[in-house]
Parts: structure tokens; C-alpha cells; sequence
């Protein structure tokens, strides 16, 4: 009888764990365009952001529309037009490439005083994890407008600071280029060694590694961008 009672048991356990998980495959198929959608949304929030276009949940897919709509595309190492959708573009496989094989997305941006703004991606590697934003620039191609970045794991209240607003404003008005149209980037540097500085920013109090990732983020990111930003 132990011995029944214990193949039952084995048997029991085995078909719940298989019912269980083919629930939940279920529940993840059928959940995944929702995951997707709000995904967009949420990817739509931060380009606005970055051209200082508030948005929610609600009317980001329709701001987005008016302020952007088809006006993006992707563009190869020479700055020059290519096939293929910005909005789809996965630069987390796309800078695993080299430089000159890499898609470059960049969404051209009209706002309401007739200006219009470039809004680059950028991505890289925080502490912990992946970290992530957009960069927008002005009509020179050269003066940052605004900035937003995003992170997966990096420790609140340190590293994952890179979200606050005080951190991100710090970019607005930064130069890509030096005098002599030279690319500079711009590097992410120990608080109150940036005052004054064109090509530098304050990083996070206790999160130098983030706070270097982000640097080395900008510069590779958007230094694939030169040709285009300079013509």
C-alpha cells in the first residue's frame, strides 16, 4: 500500500505540474499583446518626455501621432536612409553588432512652435543590468533639448537615481560636438566637476558605476549618429 500510495502521490504531483504549466504558457500567450501594447505606450511616454511633451497611459499613442506619426526612420552608419521601422528597431541586439552592420533609429519631431527636434535611443549596461533612454536635440543637431533614461535593476536611492528628473534636466542645452566639430559626447562626471562644462553632466552620489555606464552609453550610442548629425 506505501508503495501504491506513493506512486499515486508521484503521479498526482507530475499531472498538477503539468496542468499548472500549461496554464500558465496559456495565460502568457494570451497576455503577451497586452504586455506588448503597453510596452509601446510606455516606450511612446518616454520620446515624449524627452521633447517635454507630457503624456499618460491614455493619450500617448494619439500625442505621439500628432507631435511624431511617420515621421521616423532608420538610418545606417553613413547617415544615410535605410529600410526598416525606428519603432521596432531592438537595440538590445542591435549593439551586440558591429557599427557599421547596426540599424539607427531616430524619430524627427514637430512641436507646437514650429520647431522640430531629433530623438535618438540610446542603450547600455548599469550596474546591475541594462539601462536605456532617448536623447532629443535641437534643430542644430548638436544642442540637447532633453534627455530620459530608464534602468532594470540598478539599487534605489543610488544608480537607479538616473530616473530623476534633477539628474535628467542636467542634459538640457549639453553639446555633442566641440568648437571645432569634433564629437564629444557627453560624459557623466563626479558631482561638481561639471559647472561650466558643455560636455559634461553631475553623476549620482553612490552610483559611479551607473553613473559611468551612462557616459559610455552616450558616447557609443551616439557617436553611430555623427555622419547624420553632422550633415
Amino acid at each position: 500500500m506505501d508503495r501504491q500510495g506513493n506512486t499515486y502521490t508521484f503521479l498526482y504531483a507530475s499531472v498538477m505540474v503539468i496542468v499548472v504549466a500549461a496554464i500558465l504558457a496559456f495565460l502568457a500567450q494570451a497576455l503577451k499583446p497586452l504586455q506588448d501594447k503597453n510596452e509601446a505606450v510606455a516606450k511612446k511616454m518616454d520620446i515624449l518626455k524627452t521633447i517635454q511633451v507630457e503624456s499618460t497611459a491614455n493619450d500617448a499613442e494619439a500625442k505621439f501621432e500628432k507631435y511624431i506619426g511617420k515621421n521616423a526612420y532608420v538610418l545606417n552608419i553613413k547617415g544615410e536612409k535605410v529600410e526598416g521601422e525606428a519603432f521596432t528597431v531592438n537595440l538590445a541586439k542591435e549593439i551586440k553588432k558591429d557599427k557599421a552592420e547596426q540599424a539607427y533609429p531616430i524619430y524627427v519631431c514637430q512641436l507646437d512652435d514650429g520647431s522640430t527636434k531629433y530623438v535618438i535611443p540610446v542603450r547600455g549596461k548599469g550596474l546591475w543590468g541594462p539601462v536605456w533612454g532617448y536623447v532629443s536635440l535641437n534643430e542644430d543637431k548638436n544642442t540637447v533639448f532633453g534627455a530620459t533614461f530608464g534602468h532594470k535593476g540598478e539599487t534605489p536611492g543610488l544608480g537607479a537615481e538616473i530616473t530623476a528628473d534633477n539628474f535628467q534636466e542636467q542634459f538640457a542645452g549639453k553639446k555633442l560636438f566641440d568648437a571645432s566639430g569634433k564629437f564629444a559626447s557627453i560624459t557623466v562626471v563626479k558631482q561638481g566637476q561639471s559647472a561650466g562644462d558643455l560636455h559634461k553632466v553631475d553623476g549620482i552620489s553612490g552610483g559611479t558605476i551607473t553613473s559611468v555606464g551612462v557616459g559610455n552609453m552616450l558616447k557609443d550610442c551616439l557617436s553611430g549618429y555623427e555622419k547624420f548629425l553632422k550633415n
